[in-house]
């Protein structure tokens, strides 16, 4: 069996990545390009790849491909339907980033609520050693206690954020964009009360034609002045250039994003031009990335692997 890692980089250096045990293994560092895709996969069975695009354009030359392993939970780059068709299985990672974007989406709520970017700098400036009194608090900042915490995304990361800001005392109100949740043990509003009533609005759902560009200006301009929002899921839920816009007409306080419309940040993307870090905080897509969540998610891949040699079906999104 021939497998081909195409973003070998995807996991970090720091970690091990090797199925060298499980077959003939060649490893990439990157792979962006569809040409780049189709001179590296015309003999391989699995593939296991991020970002990397898969579709009949790149597949279509590989026939010996059965399995696509998906070196995330998203599986965007791949076209499901075609692999349906050519019966190649395509299996994800799920679970796996939960306790490390849960964690990431309050680093930023936190950040940008409490002011750090101010008193951090404050501290450094030297301002805070050449005044007398022993405290500063001139930009006021307020508690997580008593706030509504609003969620789009009421998976596996969107429950364990619940449970968290319940922690901090938060009420916690959540919109399916579907309709179809089960989830009962929190409050379940329609879109406009999450906007309206939401102190602190994080996203964590999947991208869809359903919740692409679901944060427009229009919705932006239902939220209150004092709210800040929270992007952990992907890019294009929010659109970007209506976000900069709410943010310098002051349509709500803040934002704290790890994801964007295009990545890595393009030059023409507006919000590269905000500069006050108490507006707007901007992470490069590391929410998911904490050291255990990568050996994690490889070791999901493996398990991925050993169960299709195996004959099994494993998180396989496309049966």
């Amino acid at each position: 069996m021939k497998i081909v890692v195409l973003e070998r980089n995807s996991a970090g250096t720091d970690i091990d990545v090797s199925f060298d045990d499980l077959g003939e293994t060649v490893y990439y560092w990157n792979t962006v390009t569809p040409e780049e895709v189709r001179e590296r996969i015309p003999d391989a069975e699995v593939i296991v790849a991020n970002k990397s695009p898969l579709n009949e354009a790149t597949l279509k030359d590989a026939p010996n491909v059965k399995l696509i392993c998906e070196l995330a939970t998203g599986y965007d780059n791949v076209d499901i339907e075609y692999c349906r068709q050519r019966g190649i299985r395509v299996a994800n990672v799920v679970n796996y980033s939960t306790a490390a974007v849960a964690q990431h989406t309050f680093a930023l709520a936190l950040y940008l609520y409490e002011k750090l970017p101010y008193y951090d700098n404050y501290v450094k400036s030297g301002a805070y050693g050449a005044q007398q009194r022993f405290s500063n608090f001139d930009i006021p900042f307020g508690e997580l206690d008593g706030k509504t915490w609003g969620i789009v995304g009421m998976g596996n990361i969107g429950r364990r954020v619940a449970q968290i800001a319940q922690a901090f005392g938060c009420r916690v109100i959540f919109y399916s964009v579907t309709g179809k949740s089960t989830v009962t043990e929190y409050e379940r509003v329609d879109f406009d009360t999450l906007l309206r009533e939401s102190d602190f609005l994080s996203l964590h759902c999947p991208l869809s034609p359903l919740t692409r560009d679901l944060i427009n200006l229009e919705a932006l301009r239902k939220m209150k002045k004092t709210a800040v929002l929270i992007n952990v899921a992907r890019g294009p839920v929010v659109n970007n250039k209506d976000l900069y816009q709410a943010l310098t007409e002051g349509a709500i306080a803040a934002a704290g994003l790890d994801v964007l419309e295009k990545e890595p940040i393009t030059a023409d993307n507006p919000l590269g031009t905000i500069r006050d870090s108490q507006k707007l905080f901007i992470t490069p897509h590391l929410a998911w990335a904490s050291v255990e969540a990568r050996i994690r998610c490889v070791n999901e891949v493996r398990a991925n692997i050993q169960a299709y040699q195996n004959g099994q079906m494993r998180n396989v999104v496309n049966l």
